[in-house]
């Protein structure tokens, strides 16, 4: 559920809602995607989000309206988690290709590429500062990126099975992941 204001965005198989007060209604569904919205993230300051899915596409969609605003491509498998930076001027994408892509929202470019993981990437997230980037990965590890300098800082070892989640906590080197090994995981992003 996206919250913005007292207004509610709900999205299902590719239709989104808008719930005012006691009722809802559809105001878009996507077309062309499937299964869009494997993942979904709102901006951090405008009323618009970003949907990507397995047809290796991101799109960008205006609210309320939900207007296709952008689109962007570049992956060569599936899309399994997008996310913007601290500013909601880049994006990053997490894909089946084992890469993730950081892309200019304000061309729909993708400015880099960060390479190194050995299977499917299922999870990204920002750090708060806007200079890292971490990632999750089917081949039981995560890495974190560092922006600036276009490579991988640390990779991170200890999970037994396929890492499928990764968040920053806000405002802090501390990073938790989530595994099908069962476990999670606090990392200090630090050593």
């Amino acid at each position: 559920m996206v919250l913005a204001s007292a207004q509610c965005w709900l999205g299902s198989h590719g239709r989104w809602y808008h719930s005012g007060g006691s009722t809802v209604e559809e105001i878009h569904e996507t077309e062309n995607q499937k299964n869009s919205g494997d993942s979904v993230v709102t901006h951090p300051y405008k009323d618009i989000l970003v949907s990507c899915s397995e047809d290796r596409l991101w799109k960008v969609v205006g609210l309320p309206k939900g207007n296709m605003l952008l689109t962007g491509s570049g992956h060569t498998d599936w899309l399994s988690d997008c996310c913007f930076d601290p500013s909601g001027n880049k994006l990053a994408t997490a894909s089946g290709d084992t890469t993730v892509k950081l892309w200019d929202l304000s061309k729909g470019d993708c400015i880099l590429t960060l390479e190194g993981h050995n299977h499917a990437v299922w999870s990204c997230t920002w750090h708060s500062c806007g200079s890292f980037v971490a990632s999750a990965s089917l081949d039981m590890t995560s890495k974190i990126w560092d922006v600036n300098s276009e490579r991988c800082r640390f990779t991170l070892y200890g999970h037994t099975d396929s890492v499928n989640s990764i968040e920053f906590f806000p405002f802090s080197n501390t990073l938790l992941t989530g595994s099908a090994d069962k476990t999670l995981s606090v990392w200090d992003a630090r050593t």
